[in-house]
């Protein structure tokens, strides 16, 4: 693996090298239309609140649209994106394509997303074959058989299962079994007694859960009794499901055994005849990652009657399809996911979310022609340039620490030297001919792409791993990085800042922009709380020594504590625990960013643009990039759901651990954004 990827580091390091050289050299005056300018708010002090002073102004200008549940830089490249996709949709619609190329199947499928009164006139007819099936069950086998033939066609249901990369052995493709089946956001929301999370659960066990079955064609009694069984159920399930902190250790999720061993940890489950009715050849062995809510799974199929399980299923069902159905479905389902969980006032136009089912299910084929237009050779160059900027310091970093011990160390370098970098767009892109698209049907087109997505996904079982293929689409705002792989994914999308070209970009938002927030943020994550334990060949293996995973864990605790103290909404705290991972790769991103940029030439010349210094831009250019505000309802479910903290936190915390922004900002003892020096976090 080491020689696999010596070569390619070489080679990108001279094009890097050159790249630089090329955007150093540029000559730059006050920028007319400089984002950092115009967003500054200068009645906060950045000692206060950081994120309100380089954003203020921005925020007060542009108030969360009704139909978002928040509004930031991320949704103005997206809008900007999804013009464009749009025109190429309106050229496909029009096209007169032949039957499976490209084209016809983008303008098919935009065709049959916008033809509102044949998905009107359709209502749930689309899902006829999969009721019938649901409703035909007479025992627990039927019932299960059900739920494996609905996960073929990506109905999230009792069984969690996808085909991934081993943990502990990279290169081999295995099956995975994790929890899953609820229909709130998570176990949290089950058992957590505090108003808003009440509220949350109400409407859900007493509008949502009961309006969706009648909608499906139930009487009132019959949807009533459903809706309380299908609750029943979940509630049981979520009783034996992790909570988000604790899904974040890879060991502790990690449980290989012979199909054997699961048909003992679920006697009542036959997972050797299940297996086939999800359309495997052979399978011997596979990864469970939380064996206790398989157990309560197996408990559930006999506590529960068939009844029960009917209207589990049907409201898996349906509400997997509701945003592809009729009117009175969509909005359902949008009431009380996009209302009263997220807050959002208003549905989207048609055209837009239709662009953005399309490209959650082919992406890759927008993505093709979308590259071609909108993502120059120049950018693509000057971001592996900072690529490689950012791992020439993540090297330095590393051998200056003085926690770890020289064998960590030389480990960690290897490691280093090893991840790959995935820049812009692919190299080789999908193969989707055996995709079949139509105008037919709106939710049939779905049905078609997620049965395809299962079938190349269970295929990829017993094959070698490809490490040329993408997760995400060039147009994708947001970016990874993969334990099992060893690399990061870093879209043309991701790249862009809304209303200016990159060639008026300078270096020093640049660097904060991208090469902190994004690049460094991301390799990072190789290094965070989880992904220092895979190895550089991507295996879930101990390389540290032990008194190096204790130094690195009192760090971690630190930062893990700092979190938990910051408060969203009322008393509602970050988990500074299931946040830990991003909030590393967030303060590591920031002082590698830092460092890199201290090499530019902009920065050594010290020269002023509107007014800042290139260090205080570098600041302004991360604040940037975590441009923007969400509704209270979006944020306490973010803070409940996601391992990511809210923007602002993702500015002002990591911030208050660099010596570089008090110095760049005057920050002194008794500003809000002042950490004493001995309780400053520095990890990496």
């Amino acid at each position: 693996m080491q020689k696999l990827y010596k070569k390619p580091i070489i080679y990108t390091a001279v094009l890097a090298a050159v790249a630089l050289c090329a955007w150093q050299t540029k000559k730059f005056s006050d920028m007319p239309n400089d984002p950092i300018y115009l967003n500054i708010d200068n009645s906060v002090s950045p000692g206060a609140d950081f994120f309100k002073y380089a954003n203020g102004t921005w925020l007060k200008k542009n108030p969360i649209p009704p139909a978002y549940s928040s509004w930031g830089i991320g949704n103005e490249v997206t809008e900007e994106i999804r013009e464009r996709l749009k025109k190429i949709n309106e050229n496909a619609l029009t096209a007169n394509a032949p039957k499976g190329s490209t084209t016809q199947k983008i303008g098919d499928f935009y065709y049959s997303g916008l033809d509102s009164a044949g998905i009107e006139k359709a209502g749930i007819s689309p899902l006829t074959d999969q009721l019938n099936l649901i409703d035909q069950a007479k025992n627990a086998q039927d019932i299960l058989n059900a739920a494996a033939i609905l996960t073929t066609t990506g109905t999230r249901n009792i069984i969690g299962m996808r085909v991934g990369q081993d943990d502990k052995n990279s290169e081999k493709m295995m099956v995975q079994l994790g929890q899953t089946g609820l229909g709130l956001p998570n176990r949290d929301y089950y058992f957590k007694t505090d108003g808003r999370t009440t509220r949350v659960r109400t409407d859900y066990t007493d509008k949502y859960l009961p309006t969706m079955l009648a909608l499906s064609g139930w009487d009132e009694a019959k949807s009533a009794a459903g809706a309380k069984g299908a609750y029943n159920i979940e509630k049981f399930l979520a009783d034996s499901s992790r909570k988000l902190e604790n899904l974040r250790d890879p060991y502790k999720n990690y449980n290989k055994m012979t199909v054997a061993g699961l048909n003992k940890l679920t006697p009542d489950i036959n997972w050797t005849g299940l297996f086939k009715t999800l359309q495997f050849t052979a399978v011997d062995t596979v990864i469970v990652g939380q064996p206790e809510f398989y157990r309560a799974v197996n408990t559930a199929l006999k506590t529960f009657s068939v009844d029960d399980w009917k209207a589990y299923l049907r409201l898996k069902l349906i509400g997997s399809y509701a945003p592809y159905l009729n009117n009175a479905v969509a909005e359902e389902s949008f009431r009380f996911g996009g209302k009263v969980l997220r807050g959002q006032k208003e549905q989207l136009p048609r055209w837009k979310r239709v662009l953005d089912t399309e490209n959650g299910i082919m992406g890759e084929l927008l993505g093709q022609l979308f590259v071609k237009e909108y993502f120059s050779e120049k950018s693509k160059a000057r971001y592996v340039a900072e690529v490689e900027a950012i791992r020439e310091e993540y090297r330095e970093h590393i051998m200056k620490l003085d926690w770890m011990s020289a064998e960590t160390k030389q480990k960690a370098i290897v490691k280093l030297n090893a991840i790959h970098p995935k820049v812009g767009y692919p190299d080789e892109w999908k193969d989707f001919s055996a995709l079949v698209i139509s105008r037919a049907s709106y939710a049939g087109n779905v049905m078609s792409a997620r049965r395809w997505g299962y079938l190349v996904n269970i295929n990829k079982l017993g094959k070698p791993v490809n490490h040329k293929e993408w997760g995400m689409t060039p147009q994708t705002y947001n970016a990874s990085y993969s334990p099992s792989n060893n690399e990061i994914t870093l879209p043309a999308a991701q790249l862009l800042i809304p209303g200016i070209k990159d060639d008026d970009v300078d270096d020093a938002m640049a660097y904060g922009y991208v090469a902190a927030s994004v690049i460094g943020h991301e390799i990072t994550h190789g290094f965070d709380d989880e992904g220092r334990l895979f190895d550089a060949k991507g295996n879930l293996k101990t390389w540290w020594t032990p008194q190096d995973s204790l130094k690195f864990n009192d760090r971690a605790k630190v930062l893990a504590d700092q979190f938990s103290g910051y408060v969203v909404l009322d008393s509602l705290h970050i988990n500074g625990k299931a946040t830990l991972g991003e909030n590393i790769a967030d303060l590591g991103g920031i002082v590698l960013g830092i460092d890199a940029f201290k090499k530019t030439k902009q920065y050594k010349e010290g020269k002023l643009i509107n007014g800042f210094t290139p260090m205080q831009r570098f600041f302004l250019g991360y604040a940037l990039s975590w441009l923007g505000h969400e509704r209270d309802e979006a944020l306490a479910n973010q803070v409940l759901t996601d391992v990511h903290a809210p923007g602002f936190l993702r500015v002002n915390g990591p911030f208050s651990d660099v010596p570089e922004f008090y110095e760049a900002f005057h920050i002194k003892k008794g500003d809000k954004m002042w950490l004493d020096p001995d309780k400053r976090v520095r990890i990496w």
